[in-house]
């Protein structure tokens, strides 16, 4: 009588990114795939590119430098949000919002004061994501997911990070931060993101199909 089939090996992933909040996202977001991601203050070896103004460019380039330093798949992102009081900004600059030094509670309030200044009553907005899975051998393969909401006056929740508590997801009344981690990641840019890019780390990574 045959045992169980035994459970697919883990593969190692790298995600480059410095951001613990993001990297435990991508954990929980791909946490039904067989993968051990890695965070990237494992790799020391690994430099990072200065980011510019392009979701799509900057997001292969974090994955390409973190695939060829570590010689492992890796998945960069890159991601903003989108208000349209300022004429589609922060957009990919969002991290680097307000100046250097500010810590996220920094950024969202450099936000609202730019949205007053701006005298705009739109406060519509988008969040943007954009992932990169990178592999050692030079393929490069991307994926973009978006969210729809709106600037709201004041933060509300405690979950999330960044602009989180500023953002109200369309349909739902509640800003990111106060939604449910299940619920986020099933729909928020990054979650979107990276569900359009499974079927690549299926295929490429674990070797499915």
């Amino acid at each position: 009588m045959s045992g169980p089939t035994p459970a697919a090996p883990y593969r190692e992933v790298v995600v480059a990114t410095s951001n613990p909040g993001k990297l435990l996202e991508f954990r929980a977001i791909l946490g039904d795939l067989p993968l051990a991601l890695r965070a990237l203050e494992a790799f020391p070896e690994v430099l990072l590119p200065e980011e510019g103004d392009d979701y799509e460019k900057n997001a292969v380039a974090k994955a390409r430098a973190a695939a060829e330093g570590s010689g492992r798949a890796a998945i960069g992102d890159d991601s903003g949000l989108e208000v349209a009081a300022l004429g589609g900004g922060p957009g990919p600059f969002s991290a680097r919002f307000g100046g250097p030094g500010l810590d996220d509670a920094g950024r969202v309030a450099a936000l609202l004061d730019a949205i007053e200044a701006s005298g705009r009553p739109d406060r519509s907005a988008r969040f943007v994501c954009v992932c990169a899975l990178a592999l050692p051998g030079g393929a490069v393969f991307t994926a973009r997911g978006e969210c729809a909401g709106r600037i709201l006056a004041e933060p509300r929740g405690r979950g999330g990070f960044g602009y989180d508590p500023v953002f109200e997801v369309e349909g739902e009344r509640r800003a990111m931060a106060e939604l449910p981690p299940a619920r986020k990641h099933a729909i928020s840019h990054r979650g979107r993101a990276l569900a359009a890019l499974a079927p690549q780390l299926r295929a490429h990574v674990l070797g499915e199909g």
